[in-house]
């Protein structure tokens, strides 16, 4: 499921991405990030509008970039990096992240992002 919605979420596929992610899924972001100062967020369209809708005006380009996936039980972790370039300076990024998702009852319930705040606000025009 987890690499499901990487895939959807490369091709661009923002409701594939949704349609897998629970009612009312918890979403947070790494502390420290731009984007943490709604977290959790909750629900899908609080996730699209929050989080995916901001990463598109902050970013000429963004990907996500997986090459470790561990499942236990309901239990995730994805290990990899984020590729961008800030629409603020051209900044290309590609710090690796960690992120933990929880799977209940055939959707997504949540996600915690674990990544180099530092590295993304640098792209955004935040802080040296």
């Amino acid at each position: 499921m987890i690499e499901a919605l990487y895939a959807a979420f490369a091709a661009g596929d923002i409701p594939a991405v949704t349609a897998l992610m629970a009612d009312d899924i918890h979403w947070s972001e790494a502390e420290g990030n731009k984007l943490a100062d709604r977290s959790p967020y909750k629900g899908p369209q609080a996730v699209v509008e929050g989080v995916f809708q901001r990463l598109a005006e902050d970013f000429e380009t963004f990907e996500v970039e997986i090459d470790t996936i561990l499942s236990e039980g309901d239990l995730v972790v994805t290990a990899g990096r984020y590729r961008g370039t800030g629409r603020a300076n051209g900044i290309t990024i590609a710090p690796r992240i960690a992120s933990f998702w929880t799977v209940k009852d055939g959707k997504i319930a949540a996600f915690q992002q674990h990544v180099d705040t530092l590295i993304l606000a640098q792209a955004v025009g935040g802080p040296e």
